[in-house]
């Protein structure tokens, strides 16, 4: 925004006559709080979501009361401010950050505007695991009732489903059929005897390809001759494969259009899958291994393939350096975070190309039961490579797949310790990568004896780790991570059955010692909230005013 549009708008907000949903004014004169700048982002998001406005906005350096110019020293570094973006975006939901941060110098003082926008349909936006909103002008968790009304405004059409009508099985490439013929009947072996008898359009149909025998745009995507691309036009089914070198220069290319059941196949043939050889290290390490696991190559096109945003009218790409693979198709990461499909290990509840994702799943192309994901980071975790990387950002998800040893310690540690979690490696796998940890990923990481340092340039105590055994990492683990929320639960209940009628903060004071040591002292209070509510909503326990607690 020009300098003199933006003096508009902040004369317009502050000639309101009290702050709405979508605005907030801070005085912030020497700086201003990391987490609850966060919390505000998730509210401001959401509320401009619920309130139908493309953006909000939070502005620093203005009295609330009065609405006077004071002044901001927030971050006076521009880099600094800048940082900000992606802080926010590795807390939030998608990653979803400010539109931009400006900057203002008016004679009165310095005035920053941040400009929030708003939770996309379908989707609340959370900071740091939890969604907020506003009680008026209060901050305040988001209630169960908001979240639903935003989730419900999925789009529940799907694309991929879509009969077209000019469409018919001679526009199918016959070669595909036969091959998804053989991939059904290995998926469904109780069924091979029985879809030999079946024609064509009997077993698309069965597949769930086709609809009454009518052709759909998933049939032209996944076994569609390459001239019948034209039917989901101005979408795309294609793959492009590139080749780089060194210095980032294209070497080779190659382009798969549909059918992509049989595109996946050739496109793989084209990656050099070289051997790895280890420094060795003792008995630890293997001679060598394959760069990468085949699966992961083949989950990561067939992930791409199945939510790609096809309404984007672009390409999937796989591109191959030296010693990384990177895929990427166009498209919000749905599941909201790569670390939520990690720790759930479930299906998702809402799929971009359902009709696809089905389709795929029948012809053994993809697992819709939310393991791939998982696999492909395992796979990693036995080569003692990289996890994956997932980017969310700018409406597409890009996967790397690194395939050597990035950090000899990091190695060693997964290697001397096969009890790790996943989700211990993952947030290990952040310090060798240099990422920035949160307090509390330090502390846990610490506490485990797996890195030593000063904030930020922690590095990985391979030494330590191997000091310890696997019995002190399970009690270490317990003791920071914690236990599931229905242990949680379950003691509030026997607190309240043993005790009556208790004070918010006498439950508090039950729980403290017992929540994970992971946490802060904000994400216990909030632990402590969601606990309560979700007993409440049940209908197991109700509040009688002023924060007293009882069974019902």
């Amino acid at each position: 925004m020009a300098a003199s549009e933006l003096l508009q708008k902040l004369n317009e907000l502050r000639g309101l006559p009290a702050e709405t949903e979508v605005f907030e004014f801070k005085e912030a004169k020497n700086g201003y709080d990391f987490s609850k700048l966060g919390k505000y982002f998730s509210a401001l998001s959401n509320e401009a979501n619920l309130k139908g406005k493309p953006h909000a906005w939070l502005v620093f350096g203005i009295k609330d009361k009065g609405r006077t110019i004071v002044g901001s020293r927030f971050r006076p570094n521009r880099n600094d401010l800048d940082s900000l973006k992606g802080e926010i975006a590795s807390k939030t939901t998608n990653r979803i950050t400010f539109i931009e941060i400006y900057e203002m110098l008016l004679p009165e003082g310095r005035v920053l505007m941040f400009q929030i926008p708003a939770a996309p349909k379908g989707l609340p936006i959370a900071f740091d695991g939890h969604y907020y909103g506003r009680d008026g002008e209060e901050l305040s968790p988001l209630n169960l009732e908001e979240i639903e009304r935003i989730r419900s405004q999925a789009i529940i059409d799907d694309w991929s489903a879509a009969i077209l009508s000019n469409a018919t099985i001679e526009d199918l490439d016959p070669s595909a059929i036969t091959k998804a013929r053989e991939n059904y009947k290995n998926k469904f072996p109780e069924k091979a005897a029985e879809v030999d008898t079946w024609d064509d359009i009997t077993f698309l149909n069965k597949a769930k390809i086709t609809i009454k025998g009518k052709i759909t745009r998933a049939a032209i995507i996944l076994l569609g001759k390459g001239e019948s691309e034209h039917f989901i036009n101005p979408a795309e089914a294609k793959i492009r494969w590139v080749l780089k070198d060194t210095k980032g220069n294209d070497k080779d290319y190659h382009i798969e259009s549909c059918p992509l059941f049989l595109a996946v196949d050739k496109i793989y043939a084209k990656i050099r899958n070289l051997k790895y050889r280890y420094i060795k290290d003792g008995t630890l390490f293997p001679d060598e291994v394959d760069q990468y696991e085949p699966f992961v190559i083949r989950e990561a096109i067939n992930n791409c393939i199945a939510h790609q945003d096809y309404t984007k009218g672009g390409r999937i790409n796989v591109v191959e350096m030296e010693d990384q693979l990177v895929f990427t198709n166009l498209g919000s990461f749905i599941p909201g975070s790569v670390e939520k499909v990690i720790t759930e290990d479930a299906p998702e509840e809402h799929y971009r190309n359902r009709f696809l994702a089905t389709a795929m799943f029948n012809l053994k192309m993809v697992d819709t039961a939310g393991g791939g994901i998982r696999k492909m980071f395992n796979y990693q975790r036995e080569r003692f490579f990289p996890m994956p990387e997932y980017d969310l950002s700018g409406e597409k998800v890009k996967v790397t797949v690194i395939g050597k040893v990035l950090d000899m310690d990091f190695a060693k540690v997964l290697a001397r310790n096969p009890s790790l979690s996943l989700e211990q490696i993952i947030i290990l796998d952040k310090v060798q990568k240099r990422k920035r940890l949160t307090e509390g990923e330090a502390n846990y990481l610490k506490g485990l004896g797996l890195i030593e340092g000063r904030k930020p340039n922690y590095i990985i105590s391979a030494k330590i780790a191997a000091s310890l055994s696997n019995e002190d990492l399970k009690a270490q683990y317990i003791k920071h991570r914690g236990l599931d929320d229905e242990h949680y639960k379950k003691l509030i209940i026997e607190y309240l059955t043993k005790f009556g009628k208790s004070h918010r903060k006498e439950l508090e004071q039950f729980l403290w010692t017992k929540l994970p040591d992971i946490l802060t002292e904000n994400q216990k209070k909030n632990k402590v909230t969601n606990l309560l509510s979700a007993l409440r909503i049940s209908g197991k326990i109700k509040n009688s005013g002023y924060s007293e607690w009882s069974l019902v």
